[in-house]
C-alpha cells in the first residue's frame, strides 16, 4: 500500500501524500519542538518539512523508511532555522504595578514556549529505538527542552536523534551527511554539556505519576493557596532549590527565599488570581487569571509546575498569548 501511495503521490495525488505523511505529522511536530523550543517555530518547520517532502518525493529511493526520510528533512529544516538565528528577542518586565526582585541571573533560552499535552499525546506511534536513553515524558519536560536549547545546533540534533528517538549512529550520520565518528564525537560533547547544565536533576525525588492521587493532592494544595494569596502555604510547598523562569522575559530566580519574594510581589496590592487547570510538557499547568473589579478575571499567563516528590521544584510563567493553544479563554466571566 505504501508503494502504491508513493507512486500516486509522485504523480501529483495530494490525498495520497497526505495519507503517507499523516501518521508521522504529530511526532515530527514534537521533534521540531524539541529542537527549536517553540511551538510556533515547530509548526513552521513542520510545514517546511512537508513541502520539501512533497517536492522531493521523486528523490526518495526507499533505502530508509519513509519515517526516517521525513526525520532527515525535518532535522535539517530545524538546523537551518537555528542557524538563521532569527529567534524572538527577550522582552522587558511588563507587569504593571509589580516590582520584581533582582533576578538570580538572566536566562538564555528566552524563546521557549510550552507544549500542550494534547498535542504530544500521540506523538510517538513508533516506539523509540533501543539506544534511547530518555523516557518520552522526561524528554518533553520544560527543564529538558530548555537544556537542549543551550546546545550547539548540530550537537542538539545528534542528541535528540540518538538519545531521545534511539536512531542508530549510522542512521543519524546519513541524516546529517556526516560520518559515524563525527556523530559519536558530537554526542559525547552534547551529553557532557547536558550533564553540566542539569546536574541537580538526578539528585531530586521523581515527580508523582501524572494524574495520580499524590499529584492531584499537591496541585490542589497549590491552587487553594495561590488563589487565596496564602504566601506562607505557597512557599511551604517549594523545594529549597526551586527554580522560576518566565520566557520571553529573561529573569530567572533560584532558591526558595527569592522565589517567595517574587510571589509576594505578585500578590501585593491586593492582586488575586483564579487558576484554570490544564497540562503542558507532561506537567501540571494553569491558566492564570487576574480578578477584576467587575467580578470577572482576565488572563495574564500560563503557569507550569515542575514537581519533585511532594513539592514544587520549578515554576515557569508564560505570557497570556499561549492560553489559546490550551483551549483557554482570554477572560473568565463573573462567578
Amino acid at each position: 500500500m505504501s508503494a502504491e501511495l508513493i507512486e500516486r503521490a509522485r504523480a501529483g495525488d495530494g490525498e495520497a501524500f497526505r495519507q503517507l505523511t499523516a501518521p508521522h505529522r504529530r511526532e515530527l511536530q514534537v521533534h521540531c519542538y524539541r529542537m527549536l523550543g517553540s511551538l510556533q517555530d515547530a509548526e513552521d518547520a513542520l510545514q517546511d518539512t512537508l513541502l520539501a517532502a512533497w517536492q522531493g518525493l521523486d528523490g526518495y529511493e526507499g533505502r530508509a523508511s519513509l519515517r526516517t526520510w521525513l526525520y532527515r528533512i525535518a532535522t535539517n529544516r530545524c538546523l537551518n532555522a537555528l542557524r538563521a538565528a532569527k529567534r524572538r528577542s527577550a522582552r522587558e518586565w511588563n507587569v504593571p504595578g509589580v516590582m520584581p526582585p533582582e533576578p538570580s541571573r538572566l536566562g538564555e533560552a528566552v524563546w521557549l514556549e510550552p507544549l500542550p499535552d494534547a498535542q504530544a499525546a500521540d506523538a510517538a506511534p513508533a516506539p523509540p529505538g533501543p539506544e534511547a536513553r530518555y523516557e518520552q515524558t522526561e524528554s518533553l519536560s520544560l527543564a529538558f527542552v530548555t537544556a537542549l536549547q543551550l546546545l550547539p545546533p548540530r550537537q542538539l540534533a545528534v542528541l535528540v536523534l540518538r538519545d531521545v528517538l534511539g536512531f542508530h549512529a549510522s542512521e543519524v550520520a546519513a541524516m546529517l551527511d556526516a560520518t559515524v565518528e563525527s556523530v559519536a564525537s558530537a554526542l559525547k560533547r552534547a551529553r557532557a554539556t547536558l550533564s553540566q547544565r542539569r546536574p541537580a536533576l538526578d539528585d531530586r525525588e521523581p515527580p508523582p505519576a501524572p494524574g495520580s492521587p499524590e499529584e492531584e493532592a499537591l496541585v490542589a494544595r497549590f491552587v487553594r493557596a495561590y488563589e487565596a494569596a496564602d504566601l506562607e502555604t505557597v512557599v511551604a510547598l517549594l523545594t529549597d532549590d526551586v527554580f522560576m523562569s518566565m520566557p520571553p522575559i529573561p529573569f530567572e530566580y533560584e532558591g526558595r527565599a527569592i522565589v517567595s519574594r517574587f510571589v509576594a510581589a505578585l500578590f501585593g496590592a491586593g492582586r488575586r488570581f483564579d487558576l484554570v487547570p490544564t497540562r503542558a510538557n507532561g506537567q501540571p499547568a494553569f491558566g492564570a487569571y487576574l480578578r477584576t473589579a467587575g467580578g470577572g478575571s482576565r488572563g495574564t499567563g500560563l503557569i507550569v509546575l515542575g514537581l519533585s516528590g511532594g513539592r514544587i521544584c520549578a515554576m515557569s510563567r508564560f505570557e497570556s498569548s499561549v492560553l489559546r493553544w490550551f483551549g483557554l479563554p482570554a477572560e473568565l466571566r463573573p462567578r
